[in-house]
């Protein structure tokens, strides 16, 4: 059973029990009840208490049934609520660590609640899309006031129990034994004459309730962006100031909408698949994991500095090596500048910067980090470079250090090979800034350890990344697929597009930035050197000349202060350059290329589906083992719009037998060879499925 009953001298004490955050799943909706049920039906019990197993009160929902019947199932929350507040016998809820979502909608429902002072409360579900849909938005108002619930609801942000004191929301703040302290409350409220106090009883009140929730929704509507859910959480919790019964309808006729959305489809999509991204099919939960205590990186350049940061912020030391004392010490120097810039804008303490500081030492010889428990080398993307650093790494490590590559596209069962131990060796792609970015891929070599595996994924938790697993290929998942978005970018610039209206397009779209934004802040040479590259290992894979043509002139991007635009010193903004633009006109010409008006729809299309059908090539291939593991890396590291969900979930939404119809039109186009379906598109497509059905 997933929610216990026990007799305390005549208090029934209902503790849920659902790991790991008691989540209020079908089968622990139905153990209340019978809980209910139970302690109603005994003449010795006089009250009634429900509490938390564990770490949490209860965390919601039960997120292994988002989507399927039995989310909906009765009993439901709304059923589990009605028959605590029909009780005869008052009902207390003792909230400890954790009471959010629809754990806090159970609380507020109860006739009495007592809290410890560190409890988190929340109402989350603007987060997933959605609005509290047991009563949250009628109730909450009802304990602690309009304004303050309405702060709550739309932030989703936890806040401790202590703040409220003194409200509807607790009875009592306790500092320790929330459980016995609950009991004993539950005895004296026994002898209190019925009906017991029920939060949907009181009126709602504010001095100017009309003035405000006028400024909310302005407010809100120029800040929600492309989701429905702050609006309509607005105008449920402004339906608490009528009855309750008619707040509550007003709440589930927004909720039942918001939850048809495709924003909160991509919401839930993305909150579930970080979750997913940690379990690997052939590498069992309970795998026994090497302890990670010290960690070396070599190099202390940009990357490797800011490897170091994500490290010592979890309180993991770090030993820093480079090969010369001036690059080493500017490395050290950039570290402290970061935390000390942080500590200024009050992210951070003086005293959080100097324990983190203290953690953090540096050397010029590998013999110094023999003892680090994993090593991730951050050095020059040069596979000759690469060998020689793990070679070394070979010969002085200890038997059963982790070796971490942070490669972004070479071979990482190369490196491994460079070794006589390749079951140690991973790769660890962090995205740069790497102390900011919260996508780590982790690359698993044909030797990898599963140990070695599964530390890593636990360690990326610890570091706060949003970790996926590829498996071994040129550029992995995320620059994989994204080489086929930059050769769409180019292609369009041959037929018609200027570098400004593809931006715009795709920004309008969603993106955080359009293409050739992105590669002029990285740095145009670097994709110049990997064209190159192409040029001599897939002759076939072909490209504009256009990026050459920048790169042949000088224009390397934002740290030359010229690429697809212009720049100004000390200023970031792109501005539009005519040179560029005649550039692209007159290379049309030299192709023979009559350019034409290309739509944004058309812009939007050919770069989204160039990543919908790599990463259907990806799946089929096994280099990612779930769609929902691309969309993270999207979503995660490359701007991809969250309430899109991520390029699969896009192309399912869309269907994807118009994603493969689509393709097969911009086929019989201008380099129509690159549009050749994947598979697993092409399949699906013809069986009506989706890749995450």
């Amino acid at each position: 059973m997933t929610a216990q009953y026990q007799d305390h001298d005549g208090v029934a004490v209902i503790t849920l029990d659902n790991p790991p955050v008691n989540g209020l799943g079908l089968a622990t909706r139905i153990g209340v009840i019978e809980g209910l049920t139970r302690a109603l039906a005994d003449d010795a019990v006089k009250a009634i208490v429900i509490t938390g197993a564990g770490n949490a009160f209860s965390g919601g929902a039960d997120i292994r049934e988002f989507g399927t019947p039995r989310a909906l199932q009765e009993p439901s929350l709304h059923t589990v609520i009605a028959t605590i507040e029909a009780s005869a016998k008052p009902v207390v809820a003792a909230l400890h660590a954790t009471a959010m979502g629809g754990g806090l909608e159970l609380a507020l429902g109860c006739h009495y609640r007592l809290a410890s002072s560190t409890a988190q409360i929340a109402l989350p579900e603007v987060n997933l899309g959605l609005l509290p849909g047991a009563g949250g938005t009628q109730r909450l108002p009802r304990a602690i006031g309009l304004e303050p619930a309405l702060n709550l609801i739309l932030s989703g942000t936890p806040v401790l129990a202590g703040k409220f004191a003194g409200t509807r929301l607790v009875d009592e703040i306790v500092d320790q034994d929330v459980l016995r302290k609950a009991i004993d409350f539950a005895r004296v409220a026994a002898t209190a004459p019925c009906p017991h106090p029920r939060l949907r009883d009181l009126k709602v009140r504010h001095e100017n309730a009309e003035g405000f929730l006028g400024v909310a929704r302005q407010t809100v509507a120029a800040g929600a962006g492309p989701f429905p859910a702050p609006l309509r959480c607005v105008e449920a919790v402004a339906a608490s100031l009528e009855s309750f019964d008619r707040g509550a309808v007003v709440e589930r006729d927004h909720f039942v909408y918001l939850l048809g959305t495709p924003e909160a489809r991509a919401l839930r999509h993305a909150f579930l698949g970080e979750r997913a991204a940690s379990r690997i099919p052939d590498v069992p939960a309970d795998t026994a994991t090497r302890k990670i205590e010290r960690v070396a990186v070599i190099g202390a350049g940009t990357m490797g500095c800011g490897i170091a940061m994500n490290f010592l912020s979890a309180g993991i030391a770090v030993t820093l090596l480079e090969t010369g004392a001036q690059a080493l010490d500017r490395g050290v120097a950039t570290i402290c500048r970061n935390y000390e810039n942080s500590a200024k804008k009050g992210k951070l303490t003086q005293a959080d910067v100097e324990q983190r500081m203290t953690l953090l030492s540096a050397t010029l010889s590998y013999h110094e980090i023999r003892d680090a428990d994993l090593v991730v080398e951050a050095v020059f993307e040069d596979l000759g470079v690469k060998e020689t650093v793990f070679r070394t790494l070979d010969e002085v490590m200890k038997p059963g250090a982790i070796l971490a590559s942070n490669t972004s596209t070479l071979d990482v069962d190369r490196i491994a090979a460079f070794t006589r131990r390749p079951e140690d060796v991973i790769g660890m792609h962090f995205f740069s800034p790497a102390n900011v970015m919260k996508l780590l891929e982790v690359v698993r070599g044909a030797k990898t350890g599963k140990d070695v595996l599964a530390t890593v994924m636990l360690l990326a938790k610890k570091i706060r990344k949003t970790a996926v697993v590829s498996g071994v290929c040129d550029g992995f998942i995320g620059n994989r697929m994204i080489e086929q978005y930059s050769r769409q970018a180019g292609f369009l610039l041959d037929e018609g597009a200027l570098p400004g209206q593809v931006d715009r397009a795709i920004e309008k779209f969603g993106f955080a930035m359009g293409p050739f934004r992105m590669i002029d802040m990285a740095g145009n040479d670097i994709a110049w050197a990997i064209r190159k590259r192409r040029a001599v290992e897939r002759p076939e894979f072909n490209y504009s000349k256009t990026g050459d043509l920048l790169c042949e002139n000088g224009r390397f991007g934002q740290k030359s202060g010229a690429g697809w635009y212009d720049y100004k010193p000390g200023d970031r903004n792109a501005y539009p350059s005519p040179w560029v633009n005649e550039m692209i006109v007159q290379h049309s010409k030299d192709l023979g290329i009559t350019r034409r008006k290309i739509s944004d729809e058309e812009i939007v299309e050919r770069l989204v589906f160039a990543l919908v059908n790599e990463g259907a090539l990806i799946l089929d291939e096994g280099i990612a083992s779930k769609a929902s593991d691309i969309d993270m890396v999207y979503l995660s590291g490359y701007g991809f719009p969250r309430f899109r969900g991520g390029p699969m979930l896009y192309a399912d939404q869309l269907g994807l037998y118009n994603v493969a119809r689509a393709m097969r039109r911009y086929a019989h186009s201008y380099q129509g060879h690159a549009w050749q379906i994947a598979p697993r598109l092409a399949q699906l497509a013809e069986e009506g499925n989706g890749f995450n059905d």
